[in-house]
């Protein structure tokens, strides 16, 4: 029994337009293999497992790839926590802490409130904070 699309389905055209969009889909399939796997690379994940996945299960690999991927790339995260430890460090040199108790204290205390450890002296002529280790005041020039 001869079917009603058979004459669509045995044209020359109809032939072409079917070879050429399974060309295009194996063409995609393999371009997105090969972008989930440089994205998951990127991204710390594992690649060959990911390009695996998408390879085998056609298109629902790579939306499943799309789900569970890390958020970020991991020279981002990396750049990131490398920023992080830098206004760290800043913040670090622009609040001092005490060296006993850790508890924040200004430039200018010759003692911390909190232990009562000596953090600097006074200079004997200016009367200015000076470090401990300090014998010449930066401010007056007096000797120590």
């Amino acid at each position: 029994m001869e079917g009603i699309f058979d004459p669509i389905t045995a044209s020359a055209e109809f032939v072409l337009v079917r070879q050429l969009c399974t060309l295009f889909f194996v063409v995609l399939h393999i371009a997105l293999v090969f972008w989930t796997y440089r994205d998951a690379e990127r991204r710390g994940a594992m690649g060959w497992f990911w390009a695996l996945a998408a390879l085998i299960f056609p298109f629902a690999g790579w939306v499943v790839y799309l789900v569970v991927r890390p958020p970020e790339f991991a020279e981002d995260a990396l750049e990131r926590d490398l920023e992080i430890r830098a206004k760290e460090m800043q913040l670090q040199r622009d609040f001092e802490s005490c060296p006993s108790c850790h508890k924040p204290v200004d430039n200018d205390f010759l003692i911390c409130p909190s232990c009562m450890k000596k953090l600097r002296k006074p200079c004997i002529e200016c009367e200015r904070a000076l470090k401990l280790n300090w014998s010449v005041c930066p401010y007056c020039r007096t000797k120590q």
